[in-house]
Parts: structure tokens; sequence; C-alpha cells
């Protein structure tokens, strides 16, 4: 059994997540409001929500637990090629926090293996977005000739960075805006991006799974540092990507 959190119930211990061996490893508890300050409280543990409509907000803390080691990232040939095109056409563009509710919107409607609908459903949202206006939820978007065609969006706590989800409406253009993110980590001191889920996909990026214990004292490690103070796509992270390239 799982406990039920009212409003004002804390997290309990991590430890007591269910485990491998159940239908729901991970899952910790389920209840509680769902608000910025609760997500603040349970992602500086590495608890996160997920839930489909209709159901009640259930709290999970993997273990395993997929990170991306920013300095591992992978940047594959065929990667490299397509940022090198894409950096050379001057209708193409990065852009960070430009389109935010447009980014949630369309990770939402993008199909996953294995799924169906969606776990971004209006309540997760909402509560984004009022976590976006606080600055501490960002999206990393792909543009061409005026048109947002991939990106992804995430979470913000101190130096750590936690990706939530990502979208593609042309070939490779959520890769270019994690491409963005990994150089905006590099130059703000980040040195780990959280992807929740182990896939393939990710792997294949350079993301690892790690233990839950080892990312948790990551996390208490930097949590509480400044954040970055300039959401921009700026020439100097430009050139970054274009050196990547």
């Amino acid at each position: 059994m799982i406990p039920w959190l009212e409003p004002d119930t804390p997290f309990p211990d991590t430890a007591t997540a269910l485990g491998p061996e159940t239908d729901a490893p991970g899952l910790l508890a389920a209840g509680a409001d769902l608000s910025p300050q609760r997500l603040e409280a349970a992602y500086r543990r590495g608890i996160f929500p997920w839930f489909s409509q209709g159901q009640p907000v259930m709290w999970w803390t993997t273990d395993p637990r997929m990170v991306l080691p920013v300095a591992e990232f992978k940047l594959h040939r065929s990667l490299r090629k397509t940022l090198a095109k894409f950096l050379r056409n001057p209708g193409c563009e990065v852009r960070i926090d430009s389109a935010f509710s447009e980014v949630m919107l369309a990770c939402a409607g993008t199909p996953r293996d294995g799924q169906d609908g969606t776990w971004i459903v209006p309540a997760i949202r909402e509560v984004y977005g009022q976590w976006h206006q606080q600055g501490r939820a960002h999206s990393f978007e792909t543009w061409v000739d005026g048109e947002l065609v991939g990106g992804l969006y995430g979470v913000n706590l101190g130096r750590m960075f936690y990706g939530e989800s990502m979208f593609a409406w042309r070939t490779d253009a959520s890769k270019i805006a994690l491409a963005a993110l990994v150089c905006f980590c590099k130059a703000n001191g980040i040195a780990l991006i959280d992807c929740q889920q182990q896939t393939s996909h990710l792997a294949s990026l350079g993301a690892r799974p790690i233990s839950r214990g080892d990312f948790e004292a990551h996390l208490r490690g930097v949590v509480d540092q400044n954040p970055p103070s300039v959401w921009a796509y700026d020439d100097a992270l430009w050139s970054q990507l274009e050196h990547s390239a």
C-alpha cells in the first residue's frame, strides 16, 4: 500500500517507494495538492508527478534514475550534419522560453510508444505554466522560418535541470533543442540533466542510469546553489553550438 497525502502531509522517505518486483516500481505516494510549492518540495528530493487524466496525483521516484551527464552527450555524425545545416540556414534559430505553453501542448500531443494518452494533462500544464511564470520551468525551442518545429521543456532548481518532455515536428528538431540545452548547461555549471525514465533513445544520446541514492546525493549538492540568472540564447551559446557541430 502506498500512502495517501493530504495537502499538508510531507512526502514519505523515498526508500519506501514500490520496488522493481511490483507493478508500479518507483511509485511513492498519491494525493496531496498540485501546486508550485508542492512541486518544489518534490523535485528537491527527486520526486515527480506522473498520472493520467481521471487519476489522482501520483508521485514517483525511480530507481535507477536515467540521467544525462552533459559532458557525455553524444553528438552522432548524422546529428552533427543536421546541426551544421541548421546553423547555416538564416531562417533557423534556437529560442528559450518564447513559447513555453505551446511546447507543453505539443509534447502532450506527441504519441509515445507503449503509452495511451498523455500524462501532460490540463492540471499538469496549468501548474507548470505557473512555475514557468515564477522562473522555474523553461522551454528550449527549435524554430524554422518563424515556425516552431520542435523543442523540450523542463525544470530548473539551483544548478540542476530536470528534463520533462520533448517533441519534434521535423526530423531531429527535438535533438537540436537538446543540443542547445546541453550547451546552456555547460555554460552555466549544470553537470546533470534528469531524464527520469530509461529509454533506448536517451541512451543513444549519452544518458545512463544511476542509483536513486547517487541521484539524491547529487541533488543535495546543487539544488541550493544560485540558478542561472539569464535564460536566453546569446551569441556565446550560439558559438558553442556551432563549435559542437
